[in-house]
């Protein structure tokens, strides 16, 4: 029976991670292929670079959920309790939309980098933590612009607090380090563009500002 819970999680948590946002949304409300604007990567960072804040938003928010809906049946199949049996259900549905969601069966397996869909897990584990680094990560992409730096500092502090949290327990140090390695793999191209100096930036302020704009004009 648990060996069956196990494998409907990771089924329905995969499928649910597969079904990529940033794909829907520039294909049927902006009428175009995200895939083949900016840096073609289907995700948050460039939704906003291609199509505004409000688009990024969005597509970070329904990312977002991929992560928080598998982590949270996952956690109350495994009890719910707290305990660490629960946490380990919270993490294996978790890292399993994430992995649909690098590498979705609907889409030739060529997804998005996952770093919203990571958020979404930690958010369940550690809701308080994640706010706060997410506001650090926030912070330093607006003054500094590199997004790739932003996650790293988000995925990388969380990392550390969770396995702190539950050092003892190799299963649930085993899922954190597939999920850490995972969005560092990832971004692999990004950490050779940061090393060559050719790293795309986000200019958030712009975009608010444009955002900012448009509503006085409305």
């Amino acid at each position: 029976m648990i060996a069956l819970k196990y494998i409907l999680l990771i089924v329905c948590s995969y499928l649910l991670g597969s079904v990529n946002f940033a794909r829907i949304l520039s294909k049927n409300v902006m009428h175009g292929d995200i895939t083949k604007s900016g840096s073609g990567n289907p995700g948050t960072m460039n939704m906003l670079r291609t199509y505004g804040f409000k688009a990024g938003a969005l597509t970070l928010v329904l990312d977002a959920l991929k992560g928080v809906i598998p982590a949270l049946v996952g956690y109350f199949l495994f009890g719910g309790d707290g305990s660490n049996a629960a946490y380990v259900g919270l993490y294996v549905g978790g890292l399993s939309a994430v992995v649909g969601h690098c590498f979705p069966v609907f889409y030739k397996f060529k997804g998005g980098k996952g770093v919203a869909c990571v958020l979404g897990v930690f958010a369940v584990a550690r809701p308080i933590a994640v706010l706060i680094f997410f506001v650090v990560a926030f912070i330093y992409l607006c003054i500094f612009d590199y997004a790739s730096i932003a996650s790293f500092i988000f995925i990388t502090a969380l990392t550390i607090i969770e396995a702190f949290r539950f050092r003892g327990d190799m299963t649930i140090a085993l899922l954190l380090f597939v999920l850490f390695f995972l969005t560092f793999f990832m971004h692999r191209s990004n950490v050779f563009r940061l090393l060559i100096g050719k790293e795309n930036k986000v200019n958030l302020i712009s975009s608010l500002k444009k955002l900012g704009k448009k509503k006085k004009k409305s």
